[in-house]
C-alpha cells in the first residue's frame, strides 16, 4: 500500500484563530489516522473520498506544512498560511449622502486579499485593494452612523464609523430680496446646515458663516436684477433652491 499523496489545501490561507474548514486534495487517503497543520492536529477531519479530506484548521501562525498520515505512512507536505485579520485605522471622508456613491479611502494594515467591504452590513457598491495598507471603496446607500469593516483571508477587521447625512433643506431667506450690488447679508434658514461646505447664488459661490444646524448667514454677490436661485451644499448633498430677488436701484 502506498503512502498518501497531498496535492493541495483549499483554501490555502485562513485566520490565525483557525476553526475554518478546508479541503485537502490528493490520493490514498483511505484510513487516514492524522491530519496536521505544522505541529498542531486538525481540530477535526473526515475522509470524504479516497482523494479528499474535509478538515477544520487548528489555531496557528505563519506558514506551516500540512500532512496526512495513514497506516501506509506519512504524506508529502503542502503549505498553509495563517493570515492575521485586517486592521482599519481610518476612513476618509467619514461622512456622505444617504444615497451612497461616495468614494472613500480605507487605511490600515493586512488589507491584501480583501474579499469584502461592508457599511453597516451592506456591501460596498465597489472596492479596489490599492495596497496592503489602502482600499478605495464606493459607499452603498444607507442612513445614520454605521460600522465599516473589511474581510479577508485572515478574518474580519475592527470597525471604523461612517456617517450618512441627509441632504440639507432650505425653508426661508431673510431678506428674500436685495440690491443688485454685492454685500447684502442674507440669512438662510433650514435643516442640516451645520456641515455646510458651500452656498451658491446661482452659479456663484459666496462667503458664509454657519450659525447653527438651522441657520447660515451669507453675503449676496452682485448680479443683474431679477430672481436668482440660492442653495447650500453639505457632505449630505445640495439643498433645494429658494429664490432671491435682486432689485435695481431706482434711476433719477
Amino acid at each position: 500500500m502506498a503512502p498518501p499523496v497531498l496535492t493541495s489545501v483549499v483554501p490555502s490561507t485562513g485566520p490565525v484563530q483557525g476553526t475554518n474548514p478546508v479541503t485537502l486534495n490528493g490520493s490514498q487517503f483511505t484510513g487516514a489516522t492524522a491530519v496536521t497543520f505544522g505541529p498542531a492536529a486538525a481540530l477535526s477531519y473526515t475522509v470524504t473520498t479516497p482523494s479528499t479530506i474535509s478538515a477544520t484548521v487548528p489555531p496557528g501562525n505563519g506558514t506551516v506544512n500540512v500532512t496526512v498520515r495513514t497506516p501506509a505512512g506519512l504524506s508529502n507536505a503542502v503549505t498553509y498560511t495563517y493570515a492575521p485579520a485586517p486592521l482599519l485605522s481610518s476612513i476618509a471622508p467619514d461622512q456622505g449622502p444617504t444615497s451612497g456613491g461616495t468614494t472613500v479611502v480605507l487605511t490600515g494594515s493586512g488589507l491584501t486579499g480583501t474579499t469584502a467591504v461592508t457599511f453597516g452590513g451592506s456591501p460596498a457598491a465597489s472596492f479596489t485593494v490599492n495596497s496592503a495598507t489602502q482600499i478605495t471603496a464606493v459607499t452603498p446607500a444607507g442612513t445614520g452612523s454605521v460600522l465599516c469593516t473589511a474581510t479577508g483571508p485572515g478574518g474580519t477587521s475592527n470597525a471604523v464609523v461612517y456617517t450618512y447625512l441627509a441632504a440639507p433643506a432650505l425653508t426661508a431667506l431673510s431678506p428674500a430680496q436685495g440690491p443688485t450690488d454685492a454685500g447684502s447679508t442674507v440669512t438662510l434658514t433650514g435643516t442640516g446646515l451645520s456641515t455646510a461646505t458651500a452656498v451658491h447664488f446661482g452659479a456663484t459661490p459666496v462667503s458664509f458663516t454657519v450659525v447653527s444646524d438651522t441657520t447660515l448667514v451669507a453675503t449676496a454677490p452682485a448680479g443683474p436684477a431679477g430672481s436668482v436661485a440660492v442653495n447650500a451644499t453639505t457632505p449630505g448633498g445640495t439643498s433645494n433652491s429658494l429664490g432671491y430677488l435682486r432689485v435695481a436701484r431706482p434711476e433719477i
